[in-house]
């Protein structure tokens, strides 16, 4: 969009201050070589009728809205009356070029300066003494720059109109792709938090059921026993569950350590399950960050019940190692295994593999999966920590 005459910017301060100083040369000339008389006194109206013409017009400039050409036409009308009285006027063109260049469309504006270079040329030769080639030619060259400059610059304007679109696009493009990026790691979290919470929960209570099952006629004691293990677990996923829709962390980390809780954790499993797991520690225990402990937590609840579900092994041990930068958690079991390159197509084992390296991964930890089949699995994660004091 084209600045307007109303505008307060250093183009149109220009414009406006040298067509006021250059009417005020043209007269004091005029005045200093006829003197008062004569022509002298219908100059002086014409001179302030222009002034008076061009000022309102710039002042009320929005008023005017769709009578501006009429105001136009009214400059340029007294102004070629005074080229005609008094052909020192003539200079008054420059800033009407500029005037023209704002306001009127391209062939309106080339026909309108030309008739402003015209005028020009003409009122200057009326008071040559002689031809002189510069008289045709340096108004001629004025116009000329003058119109090739605003061009310009109405396109760089224009192109620069179109660069701050462009970016206004892609910021909001960008804002866009991160909202929906945030909504994809978000369903990724609950995803993650519901595998973990709601299905080990599960898994652990059908383990814990199927046990009960099978005892159930032999040794009805101990089936109760699995039983009533059942129900604490399903009110431990209960609780599970709801602290993770409130946002909090794991209920089994408020009162008791990491190796406690995972002590628990493989106490649980090996009563539920077919298969003894056994848990120890390595190094000097120092407290963790909450995040990391929730992170290992998760992790061995869903590889043993990866373990439980699908290993089908005899025996599976849980180790946590303390070293001075980092934590580490090993899981292993002498199970069937299986080839870690086809987990992402089987769906299975992959889909909770992916999620413990996603979790792992958001601390700035590593994951390493070693296993082949009839040869058991080991799972590795290490997370770098810092000791909580």
């Amino acid at each position: 969009m084209k600045p307007h005459l109303g505008e307060t910017t250093g183009l149109n301060a220009a414009m406006h201050a040298g067509f006021f100083l250059l009417l005020a040369a043209s007269v004091a000339r005029f005045v200093a070589g006829h003197g008062l008389s004569g022509a002298t006194p219908l100059i002086l109206v014409l001179t302030g009728a222009l002034a008076l013409v061009y000022v309102a017009g710039v002042l009320s400039w929005e008023a005017l809205d769709r009578w501006r050409p009429v105001w136009l036409t009214a400059v340029i009308a007294v102004w070629l009356a005074l080229v005609v009285a008094a052909p020192s006027f003539a200079w008054c063109a420059v800033p009407l070029f500029f005037v023209c260049l704002q306001m009127l469309r391209p062939r309106m504006m080339i026909a309108v300066v030309v008739l402003l270079t015209v005028a020009t040329i003409l009122a200057q030769l009326r008071i040559a003494d002689g031809f002189d080639p510069s008289i045709v030619l340096a108004p001629i060259a004025v116009a000329l720059m003058a119109t090739m400059t605003f061009l310009q610059l109405d396109r760089d304007r224009h192109e620069l109109g179109q660069t701050v679109g462009e970016l206004l696009r892609t910021r909001i493009d960008l804002a866009e792709s991160q909202r929906v990026a945030g909504m994809v790691e978000e369903r990724e979290r609950l995803a993650r938090e519901i595998h973990d919470v709601l299905a080990q929960g599960l898994s652990s209570l059908r383990m814990l059921l199927q046990a009960a099952q099978r005892s159930w006629d032999t040794d009805p004691e101990l089936a109760k026993a699995h039983v009533s293990r059942a129900v604490d677990a399903a009110g431990d996923n209960l609780d599970e569950a709801r602290r993770f829709v409130k946002g909090l962390g794991s209920p089994r980390l408020e009162s008791t350590d990491l190796g406690e809780t995972l002590s628990a954790l493989a106490e649980q499993v090996t009563f539920a399950a077919t298969h003894p797991v056994r848990f120890e520690t390595s190094g000097d225990p120092y407290p963790l960050e909450p995040e990391v402990e929730a992170c290992l937590l998760r992790v061995a609840q869903s590889a043993l019940a990866n373990v439980s579900e699908h290993a089908r092994a005899t025996k599976a041990a849980v180790t946590l190692t303390y070293l001075a930068d980092k934590v580490v958690l090993d899981i292993r079991d002498d199970g069937v295994g299986f080839t870690p390159a086809s987990t992402r197509a089987s769906g299975l084992r992959g889909n909770g593999l992916r999620m413990i390296g996603e979790r792992v991964a958001e601390l700035g930890g590593e994951m390493v999966v070693e296993s082949a089949p009839g040869e058991g699995t080991a799972l590795a994660v290490a997370v770098p920590t810092r000791e909580v004091r």
